[in-house]
């Protein structure tokens, strides 16, 4: 399919901490991190759930990599790989900008990765997870790359090539 990994993600019990240790031990950053994303609709393995989470947004050379919390018990992606309790985080997913999201989920699902989540957002911006874990180690995120995601995904850039104090290694921002 010809796709180029964008971002680079870990399930983690505290996005802050985490990207804090991140740019430690590489240099990563600066971060932004966005609480309680809000999501409009997400189905996980076919049922509608709950999935409140955070992430910390950070350039780690060419791609940009991303830390993720639950902020809710229950099933979701990242208890499918990290069960909920059991204290492990890790890799989490790959993301890559598909066409379309629902013909992508379609080619994965007939390689045998099912779609683990398909996610909107209160804008209609869609994202999906292909559970590519079985053969790859880890979920393939799948979204298109619609001028506020580019955006988004430049400014992150643009921090990280600008540098920043070190007191301004995370910022807090709002995704709508």
């Amino acid at each position: 399919m010809g796709l180029p990994i964008r971002q680079v993600a870990y399930f983690c019990a505290d996005v802050r901490a985490a990207a804090a240790a991140h740019h430690a031990a590489y240099g990563s950053g600066p971060f932004f991190v966005a609480d309680n994303i809000p999501v409009a609709r997400a189905v996980h393995r076919g049922v509608e759930r709950l999935h409140d989470h955070s992430s910390a947004y950070g350039q780690w050379g060419e791609v940009m990599v991303e830390f993720v919390q639950q902020n809710n018990p229950g099933p979701s992606p990242f208890h499918d790989m990290y069960p909920e309790g059991s204290g492990r985080y890790g890799l989490h997913h790959v993301a890559v900008f598909v066409d379309d999201v629902d013909a992508a989920l379609a080619e994965f699902a007939a390689q045998g990765a099912p779609c683990a989540m398909r996610a909107e957002m209160a804008d209609g911006f869609v994202y999906a997870f292909a559970d590519t874990s079985a053969s790859l180690g880890h979920m393939t995120e799948l979204y298109a790359p619609r001028a506020s995601l580019l955006g988004f995904y430049a400014m992150v850039a643009d921090a990280a090539r600008e540098g920043a104090p070190e007191r301004d290694l995370i910022t807090t921002i709002r995704l709508r």
